[in-house]
């Protein structure tokens, strides 16, 4: 995670901003995990009972929600994977105080963008923005970690007033695509105004703003190997061609693999060789499931098929044959997908 710089003398000397940001990640539970305890004697003076296991114990099933004892909220960043959506919400809030008849916030503008191993200019992010009258956003939420501050002039867009106390919140939500360090970059932009001592106007305003830089890692979630294999031609003489894949569970959590997909180059066809091959009728194939660590290996047959455009011609003695895509979901129902680069044999 980010860390924060040490604080110049100079910036020590600068009044603080009276907006604050935070920047929570987004995540789904996960199933609470009980640990039953054995049923002691009462009248023991060590007992213990065996409620405490719980994670909300109480003598009373209706003082909680029926999910409440099942799901957890996670308790640290955890990891961010290729494949998936991250998402966060940006809380800037209005720290002035009720009381504070001198001042005013106004034309609050957020920006937030992404940094990528192989994008460091950053890439702009869209979010929807909504505004709630709460003092400031959870102290107990998550943080992405602590994030670096610079004051830079700025220019802010007319809009309504800030109230003290009240919390703007927008979400954002960005897929991961490569593995590596990511910046999430939040720029704050408002305009303070001094009012006057009788409060009927304003006497002077200005625009200022601050950036925060807030880093974490992406890791791989399904690890992918290949291997291609040309097989004896068909009768009409058309060439054929085996694809095998290894696919292995490198995260910290389990996911079912709901396709596992070969899109083939023209002129070949694609006919898959895995367990999606035995549903029953119109049932659906049962999804594999790959635990931490797991392997699995899955395979296509390629065809040549003498009634399509031959696009496949690569460099040299290679050819294209086409790339593997995979879909997969976590147990609490999120979604990833992962596409490899063009897959290539060997000529015949």
């Amino acid at each position: 995670m980010a860390r924060a710089r040490g604080q110049s003398i100079g910036e020590g000397l600068k009044i603080p901003h009276t907006v604050s940001l935070k920047v929570l990640r987004l995540s789904r539970p996960s199933l609470y995990n009980h640990n039953p305890l054995s049923n002691t004697d009462p009248k023991h003076a060590l007992s213990i009972s065996p409620r405490a296991s719980l994670a909300y114990p109480t003598a009373h099933a209706r003082d909680t929600l029926t999910i409440t004892p099942l799901l957890s909220l996670p308790s640290s960043f955890q990891s961010a994977y290729v494949g998936e959506e991250f998402s966060c919400t940006l809380c800037a809030n209005n720290e002035l105080l009720s009381e504070d008849t001198t001042r005013s916030i106004s034309s609050l503008r957020l920006l937030a963008e992404m940094q990528t191993p192989s994008n460091s200019a950053g890439i702009p992010l869209d979010f929807q923005t909504s505004s709630t009258p709460s003092a400031s956003a959870s102290d107990s939420a998550r943080t992405l970690g602590n994030g670096k501050s610079d004051d830079d002039d700025g220019n802010g867009d007319e809009a309504a007033v800030f109230e003290s106390g009240d919390s703007r919140q927008s979400i954002v939500n960005v897929n991961l695509s490569e593995e590596g360090i990511h910046v999430l970059a939040v720029t704050v932009t408002y305009t303070e105004t001094s009012l006057t001592t009788e409060g009927d106007g304003a006497s002077s305003g200005k625009v200022r703003t601050f950036r925060k830089l807030y880093q974490f890692v992406a890791q791989s979630l399904v690890g992918v190997r290949t291997k291609a294999g040309d097989l004896p031609a068909r009768k009409d003489g058309l060439g054929r061609y085996a694809l095998e894949a290894q696919l292995e569970n490198l995260g910290e959590r389990s996911v079912a693999l709901e396709a596992v997909a070969v899109t083939p180059k023209p002129p070949f066809k694609s006919t898959s060789l895995n367990w999606d091959i035995f549903g029953a009728g119109t049932d659906p194939a049962h999804s594999p499931i790959l635990n931490p660590r797991d392997v699995m290996q899955v395979a296509f047959l390629l065809e040549e098929q003498v009634d399509e455009v031959d696009e496949s011609r690569g460099s040299g003695d290679k050819l294209i044959l086409g790339q593997l895509n995979i879909q997969w979901r976590s147990a609490m129902g999120d979604k990833g997908s992962l596409s490899t680069g063009w897959l290539t044999g060997r000529k015949k």
